[in-house]
C-alpha cells in the first residue's frame, strides 16, 4: 500500500481527496493536517509517508515555504502539490522548489491517483501543460516577467491582495504582522513598478494568477 499524507486547511478537501485516493485500491491515507506546525508534528511523530500531499495556501507558511525547508532535509517525504493555482504559473516555481509533481484541484481524481502511484516510485509527475512549459523554456527561453522576480512570500501576498482580501485578513492568514505584510506589499508595488492595489489587481488577472 502506499501510505499518503494530506496538508491542506480545507477539511472539505482533504475529505474529496481521502476518499479519491481509498477508493483507489493500493492507496492508504494515513494522517491529515491543516497547516506547518501540524505537519512538523505529525512528521516527529508518525511513521514517514511515501507521498505527502501539500497545498500552496497554507496559514502561516504557505506549502512553497514548507518545499524549501524540506530542500535541506534528506529525510523529507516526497511531495506532490495539489492547488488551485493556475499551472501555468505556480507548478514550474513548485517544481524548482523541490516538489516531485504537481497537480490541480479542479482535475479529474484519476489524475491525483496516477500522480501519487508515479510520485510513490520515486518518478516526477507532470501534465502534458507542464511538459510543453518545461521544453518551452529549455529550448526557447521567454523573457521573465515582472511577477517571476518576486519572492514565494511576495507573490503569495499579490495573490491574497488580487482576490480582495485587507491586510489585516492576510496578516491573520499568513500568521504575521501586519506591519509585515505591509512590507511586502511595498517591494511587490516596488518590483512591479505599480502604485496600489487596484494596479495589483488588474495586474493580477492579466498574469492570470486570480480569476477576474
Amino acid at each position: 500500500m502506499i501510505r499518503v499524507l494530506l496538508c491542506d486547511d480545507h477539511a472539505l478537501i482533504r475529505r474529496g481527496m481521502r476518499d479519491t485516493l481509498v477508493d483507489a485500491g493500493d492507496i492508504d491515507v494515513v494522517g491529515e493536517v491543516s497547516d506547518y506546525g501540524s505537519l512538523r508534528e505529525w512528521l516527529r511523530t508518525g511513521s514517514r509517508p511515501d507521498v505527502l500531499l501539500l497545498d500552496i495556501n497554507l496559514p502561516g507558511r504557505s506549502g512553497l515555504d514548507v518545499l524549501h525547508v524540506f530542500k535541506d532535509e534528506p529525510d523529507a517525504p516526497r511531495t506532490l502539490v495539489v492547488s488551485m493555482y493556475p499551472e501555468e504559473q505556480y507548478a514550474i516555481r513548485c517544481l524548482r522548489g523541490g516538489a516531485f509533481g504537481y497537480v490541480n484541484k479542479g482535475g479529474d481524481p484519476a489524475e491525483l491517483v496516477q500522480a501519487v502511484r508515479m510520485v510513490a516510485q520515486g518518478r516526477k509527475y507532470v501534465t502534458p501543460e507542464i511538459a510543453q512549459m518545461l521544453v518551452e523554456n529549455l529550448t526557447a527561453p521567454q523573457p521573465e516577467q515582472a511577477h517571476q522576480k518576486l519572492s514565494d512570500r511576495e507573490l503569495q501576498t499579490l495573490v491574497l491582495i488580487a482576490s480582495g482580501k485587507r491586510l489585516s485578513d492576510i496578516a491573520e492568514e499568513l500568521v504575521l504582522s501586519p506591519k509585515t505584510v505591509s512590507v511586502y506589499r511595498a517591494r511587490v508595488l516596488e518590483k512591479l513598478g505599480l502604485s496600489n492595489n487596484s494596479e495589483l489587481t488588474v495586474y493580477a488577472i492579466r498574469q492570470g494568477l486570480v480569476q477576474g
